[in-house]
């Protein structure tokens, strides 16, 4: 499995771990202010992460190179500054919207790279042999 795949897959049980926690605190305290950053963290931190996982562990070509790198770090960091905010934010304190508003257009980001790795040709190693006989 290419590098970038084990660690969406990492991030990913990371970003769950936690997202079940913030449903755990909401069932026992049977306060539910923080739902909207329990979803969006279980859905754009698990689910999306696995699904970028996967896409590159089905195709290494396009895991290989420095984009596919950047891509994790700028999604992740996005989501991360965006649960964050969001956490915060809908338990009443004002102060982290900026997190609210700058996150989600990281993450976006990162996303738009994604769709460039997806769209982009995948590049291709050609061998001495294959070459020679060319």
């Amino acid at each position: 499995m290419p590098k970038i795949s084990h660690l969406y897959f990492q991030t990913g049980i990371i970003f769950l771990i936690i997202g079940i926690g913030m449903g755990l605190q909401m069932a026992i305290s049977g306060v539910h202010n923080v739902t909207g950053a329990h979803a969006h963290l279980n859905l754009l931190g698990w689910v999306t992460s696995a699904l970028f996982g996967t896409y590159y562990a089905l195709n290494p070509a396009k895991a290989a190179g420095r984009i596919p790198m950047i891509q994790y770090g700028v999604y992740t960091l996005g989501v991360a500054v965006m649960i964050v905010g969001l956490y915060f934010l809908l338990q009443g304190n004002l102060a982290f919207e900026p997190l609210v508003q700058i996150g989600p257009l990281v993450a976006f980001a990162g996303v738009l790279l994604f769709a460039y790795v997806v769209f982009a040709p995948a590049k291709t190693r050609v061998s001495a042999s294959t070459a020679a006989a060319e």
